[in-house]
């Protein structure tokens, strides 16, 4: 399964028209110890690039961005109970929430690995 990054720091995959969104490793990284995640609720509809939720650690406050435009479809509850989930295992267990995409044309401007180790380095 292909990963694709933004450049606010999350990570997505992609299974048909549904993506799977999370904050990658370099910004659990930079955050620090999760302590509290703030998810969309379940049938939200947002824009790309819309604040779509908040990660707070011990040591700031940061915004989650819808990648790509959609419906969320779920939520991580596991996330929601345990934070920590988000720096233990960011990019797998630690995932955010799903969202069904409307505008699958936007998925062109998202970084692949590569691109995006460049840009976070």
């Amino acid at each position: 399964m292909t990963m694709h990054y933004t450049e606010d720091h999350e990570w997505l995959t992609i299974e048909g028209d549904v993506a799977t969104v999370g904050i990658t490793t370099h910004a659990q990284d930079a955050l620090g110890d999760v302590v509290f995640v703030d998810l969309p609720e379940i049938g939200a509809t947002f824009a790309q690039k819309d604040v779509a939720g908040v990660v707070e650690s011990v040591k700031a406050a940061a915004d989650v961005y819808m990648p790509l435009s959609g419906t969320v479809t779920e939520v991580n509850e596991a996330l929601r109970a345990d934070p920590a989930l988000a720096n233990t295992d960011p990019q797998g267990a630690g995932w955010f929430f799903k969202v069904k995409l409307s505008a699958p044309a936007e998925i062109a401007a998202l970084l692949d690995e590569a691109a995006y180790t460049a840009f976070s380095a």
